[in-house]
């Protein structure tokens, strides 16, 4: 593929935490890539490195104790890893943006929404604060904050989930980035307020033809809006596929568990409940031997506690670590 085809691209990415209980590989080796105007789905349970890794793309891992170990993130032909932090600002919220996971905790509680949307500005736009005022009312009619003025005199606790959420996205999208990093942006908020904030999203996409990284633990979101998902299971890739593929047939015992796993689309046991993936994802600093995921594998057998597997391409194109197709 053209390299102009890739808004970003991502190879062997590892980003440890150093600890009293040893070194926590919480993203090992991670290698993907954003293609321009698309939205990738990045899919795992919690633990699983998701959030780790967009926040290495940002260069927003907290240090001490996490570092950056290796690995290189290419971005319209520069590696966000090489460049000086004056550099990487700039690139910040101006070119690639990223809405967090929990707007309360990512919103300052002594400022009003419109002092902060207004920094953006002011930060990357070099505006005036009137202007960046009126910037900030007219990103609040963008993203559908109904009576923009007087919310932006407003203070995060004054609003409801959805409104903060929608403060974050106008923030993110402030300066038209070209690549757009959501965690789990749609976590604790019900579902009618969660089919707009991804419907608004989708919408904003198009019109800019920004490229996304959706990262989080539904399934069902990642169907709605993804065209391209990768699995992450133990700060490793485990699958990458298209979506509709994805569904219709996983090649992972994983990804097959996480699908087995959705209400109403999952099977149900003799007793009703839903399936589910027996064990708990291993922390970082211990990792089980060859595959990791081989603790919980139903498909498990005797190689698997002992050959690490690759990321391997398959016939149709898609990606899979595991020794089943090797």
């Amino acid at each position: 593929m053209p390299e102009n085809h890739r808004a970003i691209e991502v190879r062997d990415l590892r980003t440890y935490f150093y600890t009293s209980e040893g070194i926590g590989r919480a993203v090992d080796g991670v290698s993907f890539d954003v293609l321009r105007g698309e939205t990738l789905g990045l899919v795992g349970e919690s633990g699983c490195g998701k959030s780790v890794t967009a926040l290495s793309i940002l260069r927003l891992v907290p240090s001490p104790p996490g570092r950056i170990a290796g690995g290189e993130i290419r971005y319209e032909g520069r590696d966000l890893l090489k460049l000086s932090m004056k550099e990487m600002r700039r690139v910040r919220g101006n070119e690639i943006s990223m809405i967090f996971q929990e707007p309360m905790t990512s919103l300052n509680p002594v400022l009003t929404v419109g002092e902060q949307v207004a920094e953006v500005f002011r930060l990357h736009q070099k505006m005036s604060r009137r202007q960046a005022l009126a910037a900030g009312a007219e990103m609040f009619q963008r993203v559908r904050i109904p009576e923009p003025q007087q919310r932006l005199r407003e203070y995060p606790h004054q609003l409801s989930g959805g409104m903060r959420q929608r403060v974050m996205i106008a923030m993110a999208l402030a300066c038209d980035p070209k690549v757009l990093i959501a965690d789990e942006p749609t976590t604790a908020l019900d579902v009618t307020v969660q089919a707009q904030i991804l419907s608004l999203m989708d919408q904003l996409k198009q019109e800019r033809d920004a490229s996304v990284i959706l990262i989080t633990h539904d399934l069902g979101v990642i169907a709605e809006v993804a065209s391209r998902v990768a699995v992450m299971y133990a700060g490793q890739i485990v699958e990458s596929s298209p979506v509709e593929l994805l569904f219709s047939a996983p090649l992972h015992p994983y990804t097959e568990g996480l699908l087995l796993s959705i209400p109403g689309l999952g099977q149900r046991r003799e007793d009703g409940r839903l399936e589910s993936i027996e064990g708990t994802v291993p922390t970082a600093t211990q990792f089980p031997s060859g595959c990791r995921f081989h603790p919980r594998c139903p498909k498990r057998f005797d190689a698997c506690d002992k050959v690490e597997p690759q990321l391997c391409n398959q016939p149709d194109g898609r990606l899979v670590r595991c020794l089943l197709y090797e």
